[in-house]
């Protein structure tokens, strides 16, 4: 890898120049367009002040290169005169200015839809004071143009022409809606008899087909005849041409992890890296690792580790002619294999492992799977196949490499505390803080890279002590009001051309979830005091308001926050049979100290920062003040 710069000029440096395109050449160019001090160059821990460099880096991918052989429509790329295959990125890099200083270890963060994410979910102050490198570089093509967008650019498969579709379920009857995930694809002809519209009863549902003549195409906006529905399941099929090569983002990510951890001339320096993806780019990582992309072009290992966060056992569309990787993958982002070692699948009769395949299993990194009820309960995520054989028999056994653990008693992303009233779900969204397990957990890894001190161990839930179930078995208590999911119809597994048979596709996918205590709340997993000393029931899914349609379906990535009755008489008249806050606890100070048991009980076993727990006692006492007005 090359870099050729100019010297630094003042506070902004510009890395320039044309480096020829050679075959082990995966970074040819950097383009440092600022450099900006951080916290105002004040020091917040003993890595020292830090500084934020953003730019742009330029990729020349050897097409002829084995590593690369696995992205789709590779061969269909223009190739430059040293018959690469050029791209560019989005970068930026956030390091101690003196690395020296810092604790030697890369941490990677995969934008979602174009987001930074580890700023706000960890805390800059946690990753500075820890003395972590933190880069940032565009994968994803379809990420709209605006301020602040980690973004790419790939070269597209000209001439290449095919169908693309995509699903949508509006909140409100409208005449008109946008399929905003096909922005990319602009339809060949918007006017043809075989542009296709299609409606359901949930993604789920049989679709039936709406009549050529009663909507129009404009773009990716579509009129209806009679408008659309609330609640419903909308699915857009037309035309396109030239797609992008979208599995290079891929290689992007690779090779910009590489360059750092290897090239002499980078800008920034690690002899460690991790990746953290959370959501879509956790998907993104669970595919980046299957598919072999955890070794550069030179055979080198990128990431050391991998912390995947709240992605289930699914993987993300993005290595795939006509891809749609900012779609939720609702439904339709699980393919076998499911789990990291290699087991024998009875849909396909293949054997295979995420890990444990051709591509991937020399370059194993450690790695972390963190989920929430979410990933088990909605969307097809099916994050319990992450742990148990295909057909959701029996427990697996992890490998070395790797620990689970599930988050409980949380959805896919915290709510707001105090929580709103309902509005999207029938109930208040749930507001469990993961994140503090989160920090404690990411200070684990690098503790686990950098000294190999062992992590804490996984915490999931297992069919060998009653804590997994079948959905309809789950033992969630039947309050007033809140619809039981026990009746939610089973999702089916997605296509993987990689493997006999597509991988079994459209057989149903095992619905294993957590099983609750008396109160509805998981019994498994980390709880953190909230949930371990709990004022309320917390879930990992929400019924769809009935406002806005499907009330008998799913609000996609949302939990339910349910608070017990103050009082016994509160308690008898709501005909509640969860025991009422008063029942459970004499006093707010009774209340508070088995907090504080619990929170200490954490953070001796290493899923809690000690620094954290002054602030899970304060909102302890908010919570009770709320409860109790």
């Amino acid at each position: 890898m090359r870099t050729i710069s100019t010297p630094l000029l003042g506070l902004a440096v510009v890395f320039l120049g044309l480096a020829p395109a050679v075959a082990t050449a995966e970074v040819v160019r950097v383009d440092i367009t600022s450099r900006t001090d951080v916290q105002n160059g004040t020091p917040i821990g003993d890595a020292g002040a830090y500084e934020l460099l953003s730019g742009r880096i330029h990729f020349a991918i050897d097409p002829g290169n084995a590593r690369n052989g696995v992205i789709v429509d590779l061969d269909q790329a223009p190739r430059s005169a040293a018959g690469q295959v050029e791209m560019s990125a989005d970068l930026s890099i956030l390091k101690p200015k003196d690395a020296a200083k810092g604790n030697g270890t890369l941490l990677l963060d995969v934008v979602n839809r174009g987001n930074k994410t580890v700023l706000n979910s960890f805390g800059d102050a946690l990753l500075m004071s820890e003395g972590f490198t933190v880069a940032w570089v565009g994968w994803e093509f379809d990420v709209p143009q605006r301020d602040g967008a980690v973004r790419i650019d790939v070269p597209s498969a000209a001439g290449v022409r095919g169908t693309v579709k995509v699903m949508s379920t509006p909140n409100a009857a409208a005449p008109t809606l946008q399929f905003a995930d096909l922005a990319p694809y602009a339809p060949v002809d918007p006017a043809s008899p075989q542009n296709a519209l299609t409606v359901r009863d949930g993604a789920l549902g049989t679709p039936a087909t709406i009549a050529r003549n009663r909507w129009t195409l404009d773009g990716t906006r579509v009129t209806l005849e009679g408008g659309f529905e609330a609640g419903r399941t909308y699915e857009l099929a037309y035309e396109s041409s030239n797609p992008p090569i979208a599995g290079l983002g891929f290689a992007a990510v690779r090779d910009t992890a590489a360059w750092i951890k290897h090239a002499p001339d980078a800008a920034a320096h690690a002899e460690r890296a991790i990746a953290f993806g959370s959501s879509q780019s956790g998907r993104f990582l669970r595919n980046f690792l299957y598919l072999g992309f955890n070794a550069d072009e030179r055979n080198r290992q990128v990431f050391d580790g991998v912390m995947a966060h709240i992605a289930g056992a699914s993987r993300i569309d993005l290595n795939r002619r006509w891809s749609t990787p900012t779609s939720q993958g609702q439904y339709n982002a699980t393919s076998f294999p499911f789990a990291d070692a290699a087991v024998r699948d009875p849909a396909s009769g293949a054997t295979e492992g995420a890990l444990d395949n051709p591509r991937a299993k020399d370059f194993k990194p450690k790695v972390f799977y963190t989920n929430t009820g979410v990933e088990y309960w909605g969307g097809g995520r099916s994050a319990a196949l992450i742990h148990t054989t295909p057909d959701g028999t029996r427990d697996l056994a992890l490998p070395d490499n790797e620990r689970v653990y599930f988050l409980s008693g949380s959805q896919h992303g915290p709510g707001r505390f105090p929580p709103p009233a309902a509005q999207n779900g029938q109930q208040r969204e749930n507001p469990t803080n993961y994140w503090l397990t989160m920090r404690a957990l990411l200070v684990a890894m690098d503790e686990w890279l950098r000294a190999g001190v062992a992590p804490p161990p996984s915490r999931y839930p297992r069919f060998q002590d009653g804590t997994l179930v079948r959905a309809g078995a789950v033992a969630f208590p039947t309050i007033p009001g809140v619809r039981s999911p026990r009746t939610l119809p089973v999702a089916r597994r997605a296509a993987n051309p990689l493997v006999v048979h597509d991988g079994g596709a459209g057989n149903p996918l095992p619905f294993l979830v957590p099983q609750t205590d008396q109160d509805g709340t998981e019994l498994a997993g980390i709880r953190l005091p909230e949930v371990a000393v709990p004022l309320a029931t917390y879930t990992g899914w929400n019924f769809r308001n009935p406002a806005i349609g499907g009330a008998d379906q799913l609000f996609p990535l949302v939990g339910s926050y349910i608070p017990f009755a103050a009082t016994a008489v509160q308690r008898t008249t709501a005909k509640d049979p969860r025991a009422a806050i008063a029942e459970r606890y004499s006093s707010k100070q009774a209340y508070l100290d088995k907090v504080r048991a619990a929170g200490d009980k954490l953070v001796a076993d290493r899923y809690l920062r000690a620094e954290d727990l002054p602030g899970v006692m304060e909102r302890a006492g908010q919570h009770w003040d709320l409860l109790s007005q």
